[in-house]
């Protein structure tokens, strides 16, 4: 009785391991401008909430290394992500952008670039994750 549920709760835990499997992302954040302030991220996992800034999946922010800032994102569920990065070069969290909107701060995109009129799409910019990784993303 006792090993059938310990053979029971083994295969319980086998299963739910390859299932929920949690990794994680090593990002190195090339062309930053200065040490001033912080390089933030915001990690999306669905097209409907990207680039809304309360419908984060996960975000943080790293003190800012200037030419290359490197940090991991830890815990991170096997799926689909885009995410977006900017500098906050004066440290007030937000991303500043003049009257029409462009950003005045460095920013970048998993994979895709800013266009001539906005930023890209979440297609544009989503990878697959499924087990720890490396990604080299570089500031415009």
């Amino acid at each position: 009785m006792i090993k059938k549920k310990f053979l029971a709760f083994f295969i319980i835990g086998l299963l739910s391991t390859g299932l929920f499997a949690q990794h994680n992302l090593s990002l190195s954040i090339e062309g930053v401008a200065s040490e001033e302030g912080n390089i933030c991220f915001a990690i999306y996992n669905n097209e409907d909430s990207f680039l809304k800034f309360d419908e984060v999946f996960k975000s943080g922010s790293e003190k800012a290394v200037k030419g290359k800032t490197a940090f991991d994102i830890t815990d991170l569920p096997e799926g689909d992500y885009a995410i977006a990065i900017f500098h906050d070069a004066n440290g007030n969290k937000s991303l500043d952008t003049n009257m029409l909107g462009i950003p005045k701060e460095q920013i970048a995109f998993s994979k895709g670039k800013m266009k001539m009129f906005g930023p890209p799409k979440y297609k544009e910019c989503v990878f697959t994750f499924s087990s720890n990784m490396e990604m080299n993303i570089s500031l415009n």
